[in-house]
């Protein structure tokens, strides 16, 4: 596998770059009814999607200190039913125009190519692909689009990720597998100033390996492709301090400033404010030293 040459400094994200010369935070925005966290929080399906809150919130995200907005129609919580690409379009569309016009860069979190080619031509500049690039067609839309891509490891799919998974060694296997997904990637013809990383805590793994992954996140940083985390309010925060999900900001801006020290770049939170305040103060004690 080729080097990253340019991983840890930017992303290619189809004409923009998203800047990685220090941590940057992905503000999370669900158009959905049911993810873990703030499923519900723009509407539901019998009353439609109010994108003037979505909005609102996008606007202080941005003010906040977000790089980049995370846009998804479909839960991916563990035991989510999935939904369909028409659906998933319908969800996301009008989100994706609207936030299209506040010139941040925008993300689609999707499996799905149509969802993806869709989003992408409304005006998104990055994929988050929780199934790690598994259809070709995705890749090949990444390649033609020149959008940015975030290869995720997940055993199995939302529905049947959490039932007995198991590992030798989750770090190892993690990482193998995302060395497969990028050599993959770079056939379809997506350059490697376009791909980014994620191990994919909770996606198919227990608290252990979850605690196993964040211990040794250096060796998937090690691949030398900038790597995201998305660990804002999950429930290895809620096992750790015993917190429900909306008392989960204090420990999940601690894991992100832990993973910065091990070299983690990008953040996917629901609280950008308070983790870009810890990354903040991670950075200048760095840069003082």
């Amino acid at each position: 596998m080729p080097p990253a040459s340019e991983a840890g400094q930017r992303v290619r994200c189809k004409d923009r770059w998203l800047d990685l010369s220090h941590p940057v935070v992905l503000g999370v925005i669900n158009v959905t009814p049911d993810s873990f966290s703030d499923g519900g929080r723009f509407g539901d399906d019998n009353d439609g999607f109010d994108l003037n809150e979505a909005e609102r919130v996008a606007r202080q995200m941005v003010a906040d200190g977000a790089a980049m907005l995370d846009v998804g129609g479909e839960s991916t919580r563990p035991g989510a039913t999935p939904v369909s690409a028409e659906e998933e379009i319908r969800r996301t569309l009008p989100v994706i125009s609207r936030l299209s016009g506040l010139g941040a860069l925008l993300s689609i979190d999707t499996r799905k190519p149509r969802v993806a080619r869709e989003a992408i031509m409304s005006g998104c500049h990055f994929v988050n692909d929780v199934s790690g690039g598994r259809d070709p067609d995705m890749l090949r839309l990444v390649a033609h689009s020149g959008a940015g891509l975030c290869l995720m490891h997940m055993r199995g799919d939302p529905a049947t990720m959490q039932k007995n998974p198991d590992y030798q060694s989750v770090c190892d296997e993690v990482r193998v597998y995302l060395e497969q997904q990028i050599e993959r990637a770079l056939r379809e013809g997506v350059h490697e100033n376009q791909i980014v990383v994620d191990p994919g805590i909770g996606f198919g793994k227990r608290f252990e390996h979850n605690l196993d992954l964040l211990r040794g996140i250096e060796r998937i940083v090690a691949l030398g492709f900038p790597v995201m985390i998305g660990v804002s309010r999950k429930s290895t925060i809620g096992q750790i301090t015993g917190r429900d999900v909306a008392d989960r900001v204090y420990g999940s801006v601690a894991l992100a400033v832990l993973a910065a020290e091990r070299g983690v770049s990008i953040f996917r939170v629901h609280d950008v404010a308070a983790t870009s305040d810890g990354l903040a103060v991670q950075q200048a004690l760095r840069s003082a030293g």
